[in-house]
């Protein structure tokens, strides 16, 4: 039948937009700011363990991809009955380190990134007056089999909006891990405009996506009482 090249080539089409879709990083909730949690007198305290906590970043652009990790500076998380309950997690901006690229195309990117490159401190994330990023745990809710959804402010460039997505938390009686799955957040939303065309108009496909991949991992150990 003369229609069936055209029926494979439909197949192939939809398989792989399937498969597409299911490796996407989902969007995160984001909103306004909210009050960050409380911890309960009696809670357990944890602190983060800096050389195994960081987070991994994927940006998108029409030509490509750029990864990369942010190490996380300082932290402190509480637990009640073994459940996380708040903290503060500092991500330290000035550490942006580039993964998918090498030499002089690596130190250009970070500094680009970084704002350290003479007329473009603004173009993202200005390490010199920000260089600290905060994630602060406003809520957390529990679902089946040790999955969690977290949501917190993440305070980057001076603007401050609350994030939701799922974790899996894994708590023994003296260390913690978090690890989320990936997730997207939109850079805009935190004034981070360069090369976003839902800004700037005619950059044609010189443009570079508003969402921004995140995965976060966060070990911990509890802090002893004294």
């Amino acid at each position: 039948m003369k229609n069936r090249p055209y029926i494979r080539l439909m197949l192939f089409a939809v398989i792989f937009t399937a498969l597409s879709c299911q490796d996407k990083a989902k969007k995160s909730n984001t909103s306004d700011a909210q009050a960050a949690a409380m911890s309960a007198s009696n809670h357990s305290q944890f602190e983060l363990i800096i050389e195994e906590s960081k987070v991994d970043w994927k940006g998108f652009k029409p030509t490509g991809t750029h990864t990369g990790t942010i190490a996380l500076e300082k932290g402190d998380l509480a637990t009640d009955g073994g459940k996380l309950q708040s903290g503060t997690i500092v991500i330290d901006m000035s550490s942006i380190n580039v993964t998918d690229l090498e030499g002089d195309d690596k130190a250009d990117l970070e500094a680009h990134l970084k704002g350290t490159v003479a007329g473009k401190k603004g173009d993202f994330f200005n390490t010199t007056e920000f260089p600290k990023a905060i994630f602060e745990i406003t809520s957390t809710e529990s679902l089946a089999a040790g999955k969690t959804t977290l949501s917190g402010n993440l305070e980057m460039l001076g603007q401050k909006h609350n994030i939701t997505f799922p974790v899996n938390i894994t708590n023994s009686e003296d260390m913690m891990t978090i690890e989320s799955k990936a997730f997207t957040i939109d850079r805009t939303q935190w004034g981070i405009n360069y090369g976003s065309k839902s800004v700037f108009d005619n950059l044609g496909d010189k443009f570079i996506n508003d969402e921004i991949e995140l995965k976060f991992t966060v070990k911990a150990k509890k802090v002893s009482a004294e």
